[in-house]
Order: C-alpha cells, then sequence, then structure tokens
C-alpha cells in the first residue's frame, strides 16, 4: 500500500473510532491529536504546493498561476489559495518555522503572519536578523500558543529587537506616512437613511480624532444613577423631596450610597436628544456608549451656536431656519421645516423656538411669511444678564446647573405669544428645557410660573404631591 492509501486507511480508522463512549479527558487528548495531525499533514500540503510549482504542473494545465490552479483544483477561495501559495514558497527559507509545522507545534495561520512578518523586515536586517526575527515568533507561537492576531502585533518590538538601528527610524517613517495618508483623506459626511435619520461618516488623522474625542469622552461618559433629587428619581416619586433637579454629575447630594451621578454635562447631553427617555426608572443612564457620543458631539455643535463666535456665514452667524403654517405652530399639528429640508414636529419647534440659534419662519395660509422671529424675542443681551443674576442658574428645583450651561425659556410660549421678558423668563438647562417643552399641555407635567414676588416656581404633577404645592430652586438660594 503506498503513502496515499496507508493515510486513508488511517484516516478511515479515526473516523469509525466512537465518540460517545469514550471520557471528557480522551475526547480533548483525541483533540489535540487531530489537530496536531492536521498540521503536519498541512505542511506535506504546502511542500507538495511547492514541488508542483517547480515542477511547472499548473501551467501544463493551462493555470494562469499557481494559486489559481489550487484554487480550481481543490475549490477553495482565492484567498485561501493566495495564503497558501505564499507560505509554501517561504517556507523553504525559513527551516525553523517549517519544522515546528511538520511537527504540528503551530498551526498554518500562525506559520502564515510568522512567515509574513519576518517577509516584511527591512533588507538591511540581513539574513541573521531574519533567521532571529523567525526563531522568536516561532517560540512565541509554540510555547505561548499565540493566536495569529497576537503574533502580528509584535512587529514593532519585534524590528527593535534585531535591528534597534533601524527601529528608531522606521517607526518614524512609518507614523509620517501614516500622519500623511490620513491628513490627506480626512473627510467627514451626513448621509440620509430612509429611515429619518443621518449617517455619519468619515476619517480624521490622530491628532484631530485626539481633540474630538477629549471633548466627547467628557460628556459622554457613563453615570450610574442621578446624584440629585429628580423629577424621574424614586426620592421624587415618594413625594417626600423637597426638591427635584436633573441628572446632573456635580449635584448637590452626590455623596453617599446613591453612586455616582451621570457625567459632568451628559445629562445636558442625553437632553438634548433623549430627555426622559435617556433614564430609567432609577435614573441611570441607559443610553448606549454610542448614542452617549452622538448626544456629545449634537451637544458641543450647539454650544459652540450658542457662544457665537463662530465664523459668519451668509452674512450672518450661524444659525437654524425652521418653517411652518401659525396654525401648525399654535395646535402643535403637522410638522415643521428645516432648512436642510428635513421635517420636525410642531413640539420640537416650540422648543426650539426659545433657542438663540433657530430663527422660527412662521407662513400664514397662503405660505407667505408673517414673522421671521420676533422683536426681542431672544433672550439675550440685558435681559439674560438680568436673568442670570435673578435665577443663578437653571431654576428647576434640585437643579445645580450654572447659567452658562442654560438657555433662556418663555413661561408663555413665544408662540402663544409671550412678550420676551424678565417676568416671562426663565433659565432653564438643557434637560430640563427639552422636558418641560415634551411634557407641555399633558396630565403629570411640572408647570413653570412666576410667582407674585417676581421669582418663577415650578408645580409638580399631582402623582408626586396630590396638593401641587410650588417649589423653587433652593441651590441658588437669594437673599
Amino acid at each position: 500500500m503506498g503513502t496515499g492509501g496507508a493515510l486513508k486507511a488511517a484516516v478511515a480508522d479515526a473516523l469509525d473510532a466512537p465518540l460517545l463512549s469514550i471520557s471528557d479527558s480522551a475526547l480533548l487528548a483525541e483533540m489535540d491529536d487531530v489537530f496536531a495531525c492536521v498540521q503536519r499533514l498541512s505542511a506535506r500540503f504546502l511542500a507538495q504546493i511547492q514541488q508542483a510549482h517547480h515542477r511547472g504542473i499548473p501551467a501544463d494545465q493551462a493555470a494562469a498561476s499557481t494559486r489559481m490552479w489550487l484554487a480550481t483544483r481543490f475549490a477553495m477561495s482565492i484567498g485561501e489559495a493566495t495564503g497558501l501559495t505564499r507560505l509554501a514558497a517561504e517556507l523553504p527559507a525559513r527551516p525553523r518555522l517549517a519544522e515546528a509545522l511538520a511537527a504540528g507545534a503551530v498551526n498554518v495561520e500562525q506559520a502564515q503572519v510568522i512567515a509574513r512578518t519576518v517577509a516584511a523586515l527591512p533588507a538591511a536586517v540581513g539574513p541573521a536578523g531574519k533567521a532571529r526575527a523567525e526563531e522568536v515568533l516561532t517560540r512565541i507561537a509554540q510555547e505561548d500558543k499565540a493566536r495569529p492576531e497576537v503574533l502580528a502585533r509584535h512587529r514593532a518590538a519585534l524590528l527593535e529587537m534585531v535591528a534597534p538601528e533601524l527601529a528608531e527610524k522606521k517607526e518614524r517613517e512609518d507614523l509620517e506616512r501614516a500622519d500623511r495618508t490620513a491628513y490627506a483623506r480626512r473627510a467627514f459626511t451626513l448621509v440620509p437613511d430612509e429611515f429619518g435619520g443621518y449617517r455619519v461618516r468619515g476619517l480624521l488623522d490622530s491628532d484631530s480624532a485626539a481633540y474630538v474625542r477629549a471633548a466627547i469622552d467628557a460628556l459622554s461618559a457613563p453615570g450610574s444613577r442621578a446624584s440629585s433629587v429628580g423629577p424621574f428619581s424614586p426620592e421624587s416619586s415618594a413625594g417626600g423631596a423637597s426638591g427635584a433637579g436633573h441628572a446632573g454629575g456635580d449635584a448637590v447630594g452626590s455623596g453617599g450610597s446613591g453612586g455616582s451621578g451621570l457625567a459632568n454635562g451628559s445629562a445636558e447631553a442625553a437632553g438634548l436628544a433623549g430627555g426622559a427617555e435617556a433614564v430609567d426608572d432609577a435614573v441611570r443612564d441607559r443610553r448606549s456608549a454610542a448614542a452617549r457620543r452622538a448626544d456629545a458631539l449634537t451637544f458641543l455643535c450647539k454650544r459652540a451656536l450658542d457662544d457665537g463666535e463662530l465664523p459668519v456665514s451668509g452674512g450672518e452667524r450661524p444659525h437654524l431656519a425652521v418653517t411652518l403654517s401659525w396654525q401648525q405652530l399654535r395646535d402643535q399639528l403637522g410638522h415643521g421645516l428645516l432648512d436642510t429640508g428635513d421635517r420636525l414636529t410642531p413640539e420640537t419647534v416650540r422648543r426650539l423656538a426659545c433657542d438663540a440659534t433657530i430663527i422660527p419662519m412662521v407662513l400664514g395660509g397662503a405660505g407667505q411669511v408673517l414673522d421671521v422671529g420676533r422683536a426681542r424675542r431672544l433672550i439675550d443681551g440685558p435681559l439674560r444678564r438680568a436673568l442670570c443674576v435673578r435665577d443663578g442658574g437653571c431654576a428647576f428645583p434640585g437643579c445645580d446647573r450654572p447659567p452658562r450651561w442654560c438657555d433662556g425659556h418663555h413661561i408663555v410660549a413665544w408662540a402663544d405669544g409671550g412678550p420676551t421678558a424678565l417676568d416671562n423668563s426663565v433659565l432653564l438647562c438643557g434637560f430640563h428645557h427639552r422636558e418641560i417643552h415634551r411634557t407641555a399641555g399633558r396630565n403629570g407635567a411640572w408647570k413653570v410660573r412666576m410667582a407674585p414676588d417676581g421669582y418663577p416656581e415650578f408645580v409638580p404633577p399631582r402623582h408626586l404631591d396630590p396638593q401641587q404645592r410650588p417649589r423653587r430652586n433652593v441651590i441658588h438660594r437669594r437673599t
């Protein structure tokens, strides 16, 4: 019986051997043996590939290349055939690796990474340096059972070990080349999808990415629990708390067993897009990490618009323009239209109408512009300064957000004819501004009003306080 016949017989015996009746230890031992044999047979198969190549068999059978012949003859993918052909060509020059593969001590994937890594070393390393690199990587693969992706990570350290004088130069050249390539490829696009959202696509070089990550990470860190008493917290639902606040990381009362609150600014970022939906019944941030980063990016862009320091575009500071009819705005029906062509609910438009970076363009029944903004619509300048002095920060009970994190809110909505005046304005952080607009007119909503003494107060929903006693922010206490 020839070699092939003996091999087939041995394989047949192995396939016929029982499995259900053997112990766990025997099963594992057999798996180890079979895997090692597969690798040893692979070493033989690779030697056969190289021998067929040297004899010109692929060309004799009208194949364009050895890899194409291999893929066709054995119905394997082009990628696998290419990898095996390359490894077969490399192994004669890598005796230590070939020996380990033939012994079943390393597998084919490990061998491919090792051969590819050694071949990629600079020519200046020389045969001795490459032989040393082969020895080191083979030993790591064999003794540490390092997976192929782990072996690939040794490339930089390997060059430093076998040729330290070249490692620093190559690292610098690689970094410079990567930086030039990344900078040349930098891009940022917003692509609308079919579900009303936008896909963000882009590429940044390393230092640009560092700026973006530093800013976004500060606003997107996960939080376990709101540190101040809030309208969605167990304390508030019990009706016994003296105040309520949003899920801010620095809020008063952050110590103790209550756990850490949402990260600094993350509640405001959540408020831009999620409001109460961003937290669960225990006021834990339930957004995914990706959602937190998306909210943080939106928050940063909104804050940049609010600061008013962006370059002039089209003769004025950057802003959003929202178009809708007066009836839609009044009745909260239909939708508003952004200048990008995207649609917004009237509820969202009413909230945005308080924002200094939004210009609502209200249309009459015939589509004519009734109003683009309104005289003194924006809560800015001396009025905002007076508001900051009066409220001292977000006026919602229990909220500690400072004035710079707050928007001016019309108590009687601007859309309903409310004046832009101190006695119709209140400071609200992004989180509470959204909540006030989101729940306006609903049962169970907080209501804001101006008290006779000229300070804002908030009336809790009946399920929190059956007597609905007005509450004030006592954190920014004024004498």
